[in-house]
């Protein structure tokens, strides 16, 4: 692993990240800016705020695939695990810190998701079953999302077999956890949105 293959695909991994879909998605339906509604965050559960279950759909889809991409196409391109993974958080620090939005990005989670994805289907399978089951109970889509990403490096630390892999989840699942910061203070608060509410 050279210097500027690996320098190239970090490149590349990031730009791929910054792509806003929540601004793509809301521009191809004719919908506000999401930075100017609900949570501000440019991502599916303030989307689906506008009233558009498909606008959220598509970005949800979206940004999950980009974050899959990076890591797949990172593997096809021959590089090692390392590199895989570093692709995978390059990615995901794209979506957070999105160049084409001035570095205020979306909070990751479905970037994360399909990140996790790459590395292994079993790891954002568990994460999402623990983010659906805590939406289902609590209609918060902020308390799912972190209790995904409590889970997230655990998971991936029993079914990965790799430290860095390992490393590289729990670096996403604090970014996460700090990007949550206010939701926390409003479930505290009781003031939280839930899903589904509108603007």
């Amino acid at each position: 692993m050279t210097f500027i293959p690996l320098a190239l695909l970090l490149i590349g991994a990031y730009l791929v990240g910054s792509v806003p879909f929540a601004i793509i998605s809301s521009r191809v339906f004719g919908l506000s800016d999401p930075r100017s509604y609900g949570s501000g965050n440019p991502g599916a559960t303030n989307v689906l705020r506008s009233g558009s279950k498909a606008a959220a759909a598509l970005t949800l889809a979206g940004d999950c695939l980009k974050g899959w991409l990076v890591v797949w196409v990172a593997g096809k391109l021959g590089f090692d695990i390392v590199a895989v993974a570093l692709a995978g958080l390059a990615a995901f620090i794209g979506h957070v810190f999105s160049v084409f939005l001035r570095f205020k990005g979306g909070k990751g989670v479905a970037t994360a998701l399909g990140v996790t994805a790459g590395f292994n289907l079993y790891i954002a399978l568990t994460c999402l079953g623990a983010w659906l089951l805590v939406v289902l109970v609590t209609r918060y889509s902020s308390a799912a999302a972190l209790a995904a990403a409590l889970v997230a490096p655990i998971v991936t630390a029993f079914v990965s077999g790799s430290t860095v892999t390992t490393l590289v989840v729990l670096v996403i699942a604090m970014i996460l956890v700090w990007r949550h910061s206010a939701n926390i203070r409003r479930l505290l608060a009781g003031t939280e949105g839930k899903v589904g509410g509108r603007k």
